[in-house]
């Protein structure tokens, strides 16, 4: 008898095979090997498991063993070259079945990231892979020193220790050019938090941005668009820190809107620096660098590798040029911020 939950259908031809195969002595033709192949390859799609399988398999031979009159170890080598070919073709359809899965799923992140689906419909296919899209979500990107893809050792460390804290809580990890992404429920910050420590970890250093919590099905998008930005506006400021909140890089993307305006205010305020010595770019890294450490000029010059009456001399060209004083209150404010406006236009590399 063979196991009741496999149908008698995927032993079809079995019995005989074994029968004349132990009497006479000789190997199983080709197409009897590719006939178990497909019998396998069509149990592994209707979703029956390979143990049970091949236990139907076993238990057919018992049962098929007392017909047969050749030797015993004619019948056993037969018994192993059906049961071989059947899990051949059972693993060739798991194979199809795992790249069409990742086929969908590679699909499915293109466009949940680039909002090119169907909302509606991007909903529903959102629900295979773990997520609600009616919820908010947000979503953390992480860039290290070398680009990531979907089975390298580094997603799959980041994953096992996600999963093995928080088990299946609708989190989605993925990579996409080159770098990580971890998607979770907008209520769940802890998720995101610990996304970044674990990546940290397993990158040896890494710069992780996170978008803000954004509701409906269009929220992914948004809050993966965020953390690319806060991502790029941390390289062309030069923010430290190894966690980036969109949240709080909000007035950056404010001072931008108008470029044409920041433009005329980086060379209306900036612009005679490139009558000094050297040009603009060591006077402009000074300002950098005295705004960055609170105006306190001891620890500006600490960071510069300069001595304070070095760094002051070099506030003191700056006001002569400029005519505003980093040092005065009342300039300040106009100074720093067209010194963030010529870090994020990248003035003087850039012509504006």
């Amino acid at each position: 008898m063979t196991d009741p939950q496999i149908p008698d259908r995927y032993l079809d031809g079995y019995a005989r095979i074994l029968t004349e195969v132990s009497a006479t002595g000789r190997r199983l033709t080709r197409d009897e090997i590719e006939s178990r192949r497909t019998l396998g390859e069509q149990a592994a799609d209707a979703g029956h498991g390979l143990r049970d399988l091949v236990r139907a398999h076993l238990a057919a031979a018992r049962v098929s063993w007392p017909h047969t009159t050749g030797s015993t170890d004619t019948a056993l080598a037969t018994v192993q070259q059906v049961v071989d070919a059947f899990a051949e073709g059972y693993e060739r359809a798991q194979r199809l079945a795992v790249r069409q899965e990742e086929a969908a799923r590679r699909e499915f992140i293109d466009d949940l990231l680039y909002g090119r689906s169907d909302l509606g419909r991007l909903a529903e296919r959102a629900e295979r892979f773990g997520l609600r899209l009616s919820h908010a979500h947000a979503v953390a990107v992480a860039q290290g020193p070398a680009a990531y893809d979907e089975g390298d050792e580094v997603p799959r460390q980041v994953e096992r220790a996600l999963m093995t804290r928080f088990g299946d809580r609708s989190i989605l990890l993925t990579t996409k050019d080159g770098r990580l992404l971890c998607v979770a429920p907008g209520h769940q910050e802890e998720i995101l938090t610990q996304f970044a420590k674990q990546v940290y970890a397993a990158t040896d250093g890494c710069r992780v941005a996170v978008g803000r919590s954004q509701p409906g099905p269009g929220g992914v998008v948004q809050s993966y668009e965020e953390a690319l930005n806060a991502l790029d506006m941390a390289e062309r400021l030069g923010l430290d820190g190894p966690v980036l909140r969109a949240a709080d890089l909000l007035v950056y993307p404010v001072l931008t809107r108008d470029r044409q305006a920041m433009a005329d205010l980086v060379l209306d305020t900036l612009g005679p620096l490139t009558a000094a010595r050297g040009g603009a770019e060591p006077l402009l890294d000074t300002l950098t660098t005295y705004f960055d450490s609170g105006c306190v000029a001891a620890e500006a010059a600490r960071r510069l590798t300069l001595s304070v009456r070095a760094l002051t001399y070099r506030l003191e060209r700056i006001h002569k040029l400029t005519g505003a004083d980093p040092a005065d209150p009342a300039h300040r404010y106009k100074l720093q911020t067209a010194v963030i406006g010529a870090r994020l236009l990248d003035w003087p590399a850039q012509d504006l």
